[in-house]
């Protein structure tokens, strides 16, 4: 399987950018689809964007539609978040997993090889 860590996360003013990067160090993540997740204090972990394996396929998370782009770059077996006009209500720790069993892409339970998260703070 795969073995992921995230970067990039930080603190950020209101309508600022961050990318975030999702390594995989087994390198065999271009087998799989990819996923970014977020949780924030006291809520449950929610979905935030799916790329297929080839990157041609792309879904997101109503909430995020139009502000964050994903994408992978299968050569460096690394998955990208790019967020951008963030809003405090992204703040989060941000979890990057792949896909391991078939069923809905917006669905945690169907990802596994969790990566440790990154926090992402947007001060208003």
């Amino acid at each position: 399987q795969v073995q992921l860590a995230e970067s990039g996360g930080g603190l950020v003013q209101a309508g600022g950018s961050l990318r975030l990067s999702c390594a995989d160090s087994k390198r065999t993540s271009s087998y799989y689809h990819m996923g970014w997740f977020r949780q924030a204090p006291g809520k449950e972990r929610e979905f935030v964007a799916h790329i297929s394996s080839n990157g041609l396929t792309r879904y997101y998370a109503d909430s995020v539609m139009g502000r964050f782009t994903i994408s992978r770059d299968n050569t460096l077996n690394t998955m990208y978040l790019q967020m951008n006009n963030l809003k405090p209500e992204d703040t989060a720790v941000y979890y990057c997993a792949a896909q391991l069993l078939a069923g809905s892409s917006r669905d945690s339970r169907n990802y596994g090889s969790w990566g440790q998260g990154t926090q992402v703070t947007v001060s208003s």
